[in-house]
């Protein structure tokens, strides 16, 4: 068995949080900057992803608790869809992005690690971003300091997003 030493990760495992992570963060807004919020609207918010798959991964979630998109209201589904269209614009436009993976994971068997709570994931890629690390040992390398790519797309957020609080 492979061991990958990822210190940086001891966090996510000690971090006194119950219940849902989601509404943990809907609930601590003083705490945007440690938490990594991008932006909050009325209906949903942009929060980086602290285990990414390539950097600048962020997902865009609803304040809504609800396992299921179809039980959300309109304005909800409208507002995160239009969000996830200025995040994809921010994403190409800021950290030069020649692609972008979308995706919400519905359900457990759909590989979602939070099911309990529905969210947009928007996963910048660039060309050749996957190498032989990632084929060979099944391991992503990160090249850039989450907290320098947080500062820097929370910076240009507010140019991307329109916010209707």
């Amino acid at each position: 068995m492979e061991h990958l030493y990822a210190p940086w990760r001891s966090a996510y495992f000690t971090q006194d949080i119950q219940g849902c992570v989601f509404c943990h963060i809907t609930k601590a807004t003083k705490e945007d900057d440690e938490l990594g919020v991008l932006f909050r609207d009325s209906h949903c918010f942009g929060v980086m992803n602290r285990y990414p798959y390539t950097p600048g991964h962020f997902m865009v979630i609803p304040y809504t608790h609800s396992d299921s998109i179809e039980t959300l209201e309109p304005q909800v589904w409208e507002q995160m869809s239009r969000h996830v269209r200025d995040g994809v614009r921010m994403l190409k436009e800021v950290l030069h992005v020649k692609g972008v993976n979308i995706g919400m994971n519905l359900g457990v068997c759909a590989g979602a690690g939070i099911a309990e709570h529905v969210h947009y994931h928007l996963v910048p890629r660039w060309q050749r971003d996957t190498n032989f690390i990632t084929t060979i040992a099944n391991t992503r390398v990160m090249g850039v300091p989450f907290e320098d790519i947080y500062e820097k797309l929370k910076a240009k957020a507010p140019e991307y997003f329109q916010i209707n609080l």
